[in-house]
């Protein structure tokens, strides 16, 4: 694999675009190479869920992520020419968080119809690691059936649901769980929230 630490992220319009956020902002943080792909549905949710001022994209991914020390890369849908689209570009893996059930859909049926499905696609047929974060409730069958088939060929479904056992105190806690598993999953270590018997 790549002497790199590199990780695509992909962010979609599912609620809870500040799991995204904040990942991208711990994998900086560890030196991580980040590869950033935003839908634009995720735009939306920015600006009506986290009150973002998302009329200029640039200068708000240079405020949310001002330590990224030339570490970040962002990727519109439609750039099926960025390096992540190809298997042959080595890199570590994926994760979407969250993932929408639209996004999902596609995936699990290998539509690589924009550049996140495409990216996560590679990623399967890589065998590399592919992590879905899904925020929606309740699921339907359709939507559950999406997540075997996705699991079945080798990607990993982390929901987006917080443990208690930690006593939070703040959002910052409960966004932090989510977060530090999907870490814990990727090999990345974090000091985001306290583990059980510790």
């Amino acid at each position: 694999m790549s002497q790199e630490k590199i990780f695509t992220v992909g962010i979609t319009g599912a609620s809870g675009a500040i799991y995204g956020v904040r990942l991208v902002q711990e994998l900086l943080k560890t030196d991580y190479k980040v590869h950033l792909i935003i839908t634009e549905a995720g735009w939306q949710v920015f600006k009506e869920e986290l009150l973002f001022e998302t009329s200029d994209r640039e200068k708000l991914l240079n405020e949310l992520f001002i330590n990224s020390k030339g570490n970040l890369h962002y990727h519109t849908l439609r750039d099926f020419t960025a390096p992540i689209a190809s298997g042959s570009y080595r890199n570590e893996g994926m994760v979407i968080i969250p993932c929408s059930m639209g996004t999902l859909s596609g995936i699990a049926h290998g539509a690589s119809g924009n550049l996140l499905e495409r990216t996560a696609d590679v990623m399967l047929k890589e065998g590399r690691k592919l992590l879905l974060v899904p925020r929606e409730t309740p699921l339907n069958q359709i939507h559950l059936e999406n997540m075997l088939k996705v699991s079945q060929v080798g990607g990993k479904i982390i929901p987006a649901m917080p443990g208690f056992y930690q006593l939070p105190k703040t959002m910052d806690d409960l966004i932090n769980f989510v977060v530090g598993k999907v870490l814990d999953n990727i090999g990345v270590d974090h000091q985001l929230f306290t583990r059980w018997g510790d």
